[in-house]
């Protein structure tokens, strides 16, 4: 069991803020790596979390923390879940660093592309509940915001935002501000200026430059994954060097507040979902890299022991696994050397063929069908579990949160009728899908009906939805 399994003795005294921006782009991610680093280098006790749906930041906050990173989504989880997880960050730290998605106000109606995340007036009414939003966690804990603004080409502009987004919603609580890809010393006086003036209350961090060295390879689904990255460390120490040089830190860190958000009951969170078995094959590598640590540690507070295997490196899951669980990732990078490793989809046959539950999500259902097409077109054989076959080469992007209900007794993942909340991101296009039987009926976050999603077969079962957590009347 790990530190944050064991039930608190004590009320958490830790203070947090959040990292957001009034964008995607915009440089929270480079403040928040380097904010932890600096932190790490200076032996505080520091936890991170990520807000929303996102499998790839938080592996860039562990790495540059050395502490796991949770999410924490108000759309997707149940209150007593967020309430739970929120205090755990708080055990055996000083200070909790969160970083935003997409833009402040950027709900799940962005999530899905229908529009942006405007969510009412000067007094907050119309504001959508349970949003997702990033403003929405903010509000939720009482954790206050800072600000991370691109300024390239803009000068005393900048108030202008700066006073919208602080009197935008009147539950939450904009603390500070950090200027990113400042041209030099007086495009930084010309900001000062104009912020001073117009919103004297609200603090003025500092910058970062326009700096090559800040940058971070990406591709489809977000960053290169931090495992993949072999110059993480020199960019992680660049990062924490430029925040202590640049940015007014220690009152940065000065202006994190006590969470307003308690759990009703100490101690950890139930079990998100229901262990698939009691002993769990786990695939992690490059390719099946997508899980929650939430997820995972509630399985194993309810007692299942979790085991690892790779299959980039031609592991397959323990023989005596009686459940097997392949997360989302990149297989459809690696189609051609998944294929070719005999052991793994040996492996996982003979794990059906003994009855064992087979989970796959998004990545992991690709892998669970019978072929995939790489994004240069060539057809390679998968697991042959399911009657499904998908293409990288004809890409369209799936994007958004989904309400789920399970089609019939798909007794692994709960009775009939059982609801979940989750999340779909991916660029997979299906080229054909059963006859076989359904695994969920889904709905987007508007409860706009999408039909049914996955599909099931004896005890393998899989489809593109990421489940977050077990949904409840709201």
């Amino acid at each position: 069991m790990t530190k944050r399994e064991e039930s608190p003795k004590s009320v958490s005294t830790a203070k947090g803020l959040i990292i957001a921006a009034p964008a995607s782009g915009c440089g929270k991610t480079v403040l928040t790596l380097g904010l932890l680093r600096r932190l790490k280098q200076a032996k505080a006790a520091a936890a991170s979390f990520k807000v929303g749906p996102d499998y790839i930041d938080p592996a860039f906050h562990a790495a540059a923390s050395g502490r796991e990173c949770v999410n924490l989504d108000s759309w997707a989880m149940r209150p007593e879940t967020l309430s739970r997880l929120a205090a755990s960050l708080g055990q055996e730290s000083e200070v909790i660093i969160g970083e935003g998605v997409m833009g402040l106000f950027d709900g799940a109606r962005a999530l899905a592309k229908h529009g942006g995340g405007r969510g009412g007036g000067r007094d907050g009414a119309g504001v959508a509940a349970n949003d997702g939003s990033t403003a929405d966690l903010a509000a939720k804990t009482g954790w206050p915001v800072v600000l991370v603004i691109d300024v390239k080409g803009q000068g005393a502009s900048v108030a202008a935002l700066v006073e919208g987004f602080a009197s935008f919603r009147t539950d939450i609580a904009i603390a500070g501000v950090v200027f990113n890809r400042v041209a030099s010393e007086a495009h930084e006086r010309v900001l000062r200026e104009a912020c001073e003036s117009a919103v004297p209350e609200i603090a003025l961090l500092g910058s970062l430059p326009n700096d090559p060295a800040l940058a971070l390879p990406a591709r489809h689904l977000g960053l290169v994954q931090a495992r993949e990255n072999p110059r993480l460390e020199a960019f992680l120490d660049r990062a924490a060097e430029i925040v202590a040089g640049r940015i007014d830190h220690e009152r940065l860190i000065g202006l994190a507040r006590a969470a307003s958000i308690a759990p009703a009951h100490e101690g950890p969170p139930g079990a998100l979902l229901r262990p698939l078995g009691q002993r769990t094959a786990i695939a992690t590598d490059d390719a099946f890299a997508f899980t929650y640590s939430a997820v995972l540690e509630g399985w194993r507070a309810a007692g299942a022991e979790l085991s690892l295997f790779s299959p980039l490196a031609d592991e397959g899951p323990d023989g005596d696994s009686d459940a097997v669980y392949l997360p989302g990732g990149y297989p459809e990078l690696h189609a051609g050397r998944l294929a070719a490793n005999a052991r793994f989809m040996a492996g996982l046959r003979a794990a059906a063929r003994r009855g064992a539950v087979i989970y796959g999500e998004c990545g992991g259902y690709m892998v669970l069908g019978r072929a995939l097409i790489d994004g240069e077109g060539r057809a390679h054989e998968m697991a042959g579990l399911l009657p499904l076959e998908t293409s990288f080469a004809e890409r369209k992007l799936h994007l958004g949160y989904r309400k789920v209900s399970l089609v019939g007794d798909a007794a692994p993942l709960g009775g009939k009728d059982i609801r979940f909340r989750g999340h779909e991101f991916h660029y997979a296009t299906i080229v054909t899908e059963g006859p076989g039987e359904r695994l969920f009926a889904a709905c987007d976050a508007q409860d706009g009906p999408l039909g049914p999603a996955g599909l099931r077969e004896r005890r393998v079962m899989g489809s593109f939805i990421h489940l977050i957590d077990r949904a409840e009347a709201r």
